[in-house]
């Protein structure tokens, strides 16, 4: 499976800026569902892993789009798996990431997106969570109260938001024993 790499040097220091494209890699140390006492309000789970050297970071995954929902457009993720044998476990870390094109990604592979109800997509991204033993996520940086990344997921215009992000689109890589992985595609209603 051909998959962007991080900058050719990976050990390099690199000034950590907001909506940075970036690739972060490391063992799983936490899982979290988005906790609000509106249950439609819950639009996010938080995979938290060890990134070496920068510490935890913490990768955000929209499962449901308030603005589609708002919108009246399908609130709905779309979700395409894709998996490959794995041979070396990438380096902790978090590195400058070159690109990420799903459009790439689907004229080499045939992948099939399957639109998944929050509930369903929380419980699959926990399994994956709890049986990997290394994590990969390509996404925006942002640097709150925590240093995360987010726009983990295609970034191609949709129904409600007309932007279009080229190159840039994210996705999470769970690593599994036995030499298994499997990337997670996310698209939202009207990406292509």
């Amino acid at each position: 499976m051909r998959t962007p790499k991080p900058s050719p040097d990976r050990g390099a220091d690199f000034a950590l800026r907001a909506d940075e494209f970036v690739v972060v890699a490391g063992e799983p140390a936490n899982f979290q569902v988005e906790a609000d006492s509106d249950p439609l309000k819950i639009d996010h789970v938080w995979i938290t892993i060890r990134a070496g050297r920068f510490g935890r970071v913490r990768i955000s995954i929209s499962t449901w789009s308030l603005k589609h929902a708002a919108d009246g457009f399908d609130p709905r993720m779309r979700v395409g798996v894709l998996a490959a044998p794995w041979y070396e476990l990438p380096e902790s870390g978090v590195f400058p990431a070159g690109f990420l094109d799903y459009r790439e990604l689907e004229r080499a592979h045939s992948i099939l997106y399957q639109e998944t109800e929050r509930p369903a997509l929380e419980n699959l991204l926990h399994a994956k969570t709890e049986r990997a033993i290394c994590v990969e996520a390509w996404g925006a940086l942002y640097l709150r109260d925590r240093l995360g990344i987010h726009q983990v997921h295609s970034r191609r215009a949709s129904c409600s938001v007309r932007s279009d992000h080229v190159g840039r689109d994210g996705a999470v890589r769970f690593y599994f024993p036995g030499g298994t992985a499997e990337i997670i595609l996310f698209k939202y209603c009207g990406q292509a």
